[in-house]
């Protein structure tokens, strides 16, 4: 099995237990609008496309609040555990494991980070797992290229493995592990276990900005 098909199981299960009500750090989603989310991404193209274009969010929305009402809570889950359709792209291995991997992980800290309660401690997710979501850290030069200093990636579990999103003459280095740092890029700053290194006022200027995804 691959890291993404686990993930999704997981992200299920964990799911299921917190309940369709639950808060999650996508804010304003419950657990139910989550998993309408990736119902949504892997089997409606149309209605995805507003995932990523602002105005045609409305329609995302729209088929979001149907496809709950059609199938419900636990019958939308169920659907989501059994991976993409048939003829849906994502459902070839390599590349369900190259676009559902990191996707899968993040929304599942989603539900496990964000009930509103006890924050849970970072998963113990192995090498293989981490080395994988620090291939996928690239998108940290598309994220913070807006950035107003530089930006540099380190993993706190490989010494000497780093990685420069953006250039500039003042720098801040956000340390962590691949899966925090991940959660980080992807805009979960408060809920990512992430040490940022630098000068003073650079991690200030850096901080007082919104980027992610």
């Amino acid at each position: 099995m691959t890291f993404a098909h686990d993930e999704r199981l997981a992200l299920c299960d964990t799911a299921l237990a917190a309940g369709p009500d639950a808060s999650t750090l996508d804010e304003g989603w419950t657990v139910a609008d989550l998993v309408a989310h990736l119902h949504i991404r892997e089997s409606d193209p149309l209605a995805a496309m507003g995932i990523m274009v602002p105005p045609l969010a409305g329609l995302t929305a729209r088929h979001m609040d149907a496809a709950l009402q059609r199938y419900g809570f636990e019958g939308l889950l169920e659907i989501v555990r059994n991976g993409p359709g048939r003829w849906s792209p994502l459902r070839l291995p390599g590349v369900d494991e190259k676009a559902n991997g990191t996707e899968m992980f993040i929304h599942h800290e989603d539900i496990r980070r964000g009930g509103g309660g006890l924050v849970p401690a970072p998963r113990e997710l192995g090498s293989t797992v981490e080395d994988a979501l620090w291939r996928s850290a690239g998108m940290a030069k598309l994220v913070f290229r807006s950035a107003p200093v530089g930006v540099v990636l380190e993993r706190s579990d490989v010494p000497g493995a780093e990685l420069r999103a953006k250039a500039g003459t003042r720098t801040v280095t956000l340390v962590g592990k691949p899966s925090e740092l991940t959660l980080y890029i992807s805009g979960r700053r408060k809920a990512a276990h992430v040490q940022l290194v630098g000068e003073p006022d650079a991690v200030a200027t850096f901080e007082s900005v919104r980027v992610g995804m």
